[in-house]
């Protein structure tokens, strides 16, 4: 079999298999915009940092954020469409400049994509409802989850329970 053949077949299976990683997150991606609001609704109801981090995947800087050191008792909601994401009880101090967590609220609570940014491989953290973009999830948390979810503050709302 010629070299561009056997190129262009592990592509295809490099591909397939992204695909097969990324489906739930796409669809819920796919779902959210059709259910929920256009782009300029959006920019509407958000505030510019909001759209700018939730829809624009882009990041608070490091201790600014007004939940970073926030030690309220409750739940962190998505900030654009109120679904719950992460209990009060699993946030700790990971010295970042972000909120941190070592676990969402369940495991469907949060939805999870490669993302090939900034030259390195990340796991991007997203809303499974909104598909909106909350931060990212490290594996060098603290037990007994061994990850850090460091979501942008902007991103999130709080509830007190």
């Amino acid at each position: 079999m010629p070299t561009s053949k056997v190129r262009t077949g592990i592509a295809a299976l490099a591909a397939m298999g992204c695909l097969w990683a990324c489906r739930e997150v796409h669809m819920a991606k796919r779902e959210a915009k059709e259910t929920f609001k256009t782009d300029k609704e959006w920019k509407e109801t958000l505030t510019p940092e909001q759209y700018h981090i939730l829809r624009g995947k882009g990041t608070e800087n490091a201790f600014t954020g007004q939940y970073y050191a926030f030690k309220g008792t409750g739940t962190y909601l998505c900030a654009a469409c109120g679904h719950p994401l992460f209990s009060s009880q699993k946030k700790y101090d990971s010295g970042t400049g972000w909120p941190s967590f070592w676990e969402p609220l369940r495991e469907t609570a949060v939805a999870r994509a490669p993302d090939h940014s900034l030259g390195r491989e990340r796991t991007e953290v997203l809303c499974p409802v909104c598909g909106g973009h909350l931060g990212h999830v490290f594996e060098d948390g603290p037990p007994p989850s061994g990850l850090r979810y460091c979501i942008n503050s902007a991103a999130l709302r709080f509830a007190v329970q």
